[in-house]
């Protein structure tokens, strides 16, 4: 653990989350306290392992009071937000953050929609605090290798890549804020976003982007980026793993291609969080603009009509329509 000689003060909102004790993890290892929490359901006993002292509360109403006190007062001061809550409720989230004059350290997506981002970039101006996206995937070591590989190789070569990620879901994702376009941003915002940021942070803008399935439980389309065709298939649809995944009993597939060799992504997650931690805390980090292509990717896969299988589609569509012809 990080022995920090000027600690800063952290609250956490969204307790309750999976990701959240990430979050409580990096502010342990940085050396850093968590004062107070928030969420509505109260099932967030991990804080004993990090915080115990931590006020929790169940109500944003007296949450916010409590951040405004410290602030007022002067004795803890609450100096960063870390957000963890439903995807729909960040915007609202980091405008708490920055109200109570503490910077706002958010889970992806940031925001639902491109337009969010102007105008919290607007509030950033106004009161002096800095807005930060968990990019984590940016700090993971083999997507920095790439990265350099492809900065280094020819200017002028397009390379063909294939995303594919199934990540099954019980029928409690369809009944939580997860399962609500309104809420999560569909499928490709759920659980797609951290990719498609992941694939322009190394190979560039995306200039040209087309959606050829889109419902509740699957997405797929193609990109085309400055330097890359993506071919990419989202679903938390149990039905559409591979055969030999679920022989093996296992409920997620994950798998890139690049020039058809794959790229080894299996490892090195445990510790991004705190890394992203590190990076803010040394007044780096990524901001609101970083987080704008990505946003700007999957609020047009959103609202896109998709064209079914037309053009350069993934490999997986044309498997689901042999299936679907038996």
């Amino acid at each position: 653990m990080s022995t920090n000689p000027s600690p800063k003060n952290f609250a956490l909102i969204g307790a309750a989350g999976y990701i959240a004790p990430r979050h409580m993890k990096a502010i342990k290892d940085t050396g850093n306290n968590l004062l107070a929490a928030l969420d509505p359901f109260d099932s967030v006993g991990i804080i004993d392992s990090y915080f115990p002292d931590a006020d929790f509360f169940t109500e944003p109403e007296r949450f916010d009071r409590h951040l405004d006190k410290k602030r007022r007062n002067g004795k803890g001061k609450i100096d960063y937000v870390s957000i963890c809550s439903p995807n729909y409720l960040h915007d609202a989230h980091i405008r708490m953050a920055l109200r109570n004059e503490a910077h706002a350290i958010c889970e992806k997506p940031i925001v639902l929609n491109p337009w969010n981002i102007d105008a919290l970039q607007e509030i950033e101006k106004e009161c002096g605090k800095k807005i930060y996206n968990i990019l984590q995937l940016r700090l993971h070591q083999n997507i920095i290798e790439l990265k350099k590989k492809i900065d280094a190789g020819p200017k002028n070569k397009i390379y063909d890549i294939d995303l594919s990620y199934i990540t099954s879901r019980g029928n409690w994702y369809f009944t939580s804020w997860k399962g609500y376009q309104e809420k999560s941003g569909g499928v490709a915002t759920n659980i797609g976003v951290h990719f498609f940021d992941m694939l322009t942070f190394i190979f560039g803008k995306c200039t040209n982007n087309k959606t050829h399935l889109l419902d509740p439980r699957t997405n797929a389309g193609y990109l085309e980026l400055e330097r890359a065709r993506v071919r990419w298939f989202l679903s938390v649809d149990e039905q559409h793993l591979p055969d030999d995944i679920r022989e093996k009993g296992q409920r997620t597939f994950r798998s890139i291609t690049i020039e058809n060799q794959e790229m080894e992504f299996s490892g090195g997650f445990t510790d991004l969080h705190t890394l992203v931690y590190q990076d803010i805390l040394a007044n780096k980090g990524y901001s609101l603009e970083d987080a704008r292509q990505s946003i700007e990717i999957v609020h047009k896969i959103r609202n896109a009509k998709a064209i079914g299988l037309k053009g350069e589609y993934h490999p997986l569509l044309k498997k689901l329509k042999e299936k679907s012809k038996k």
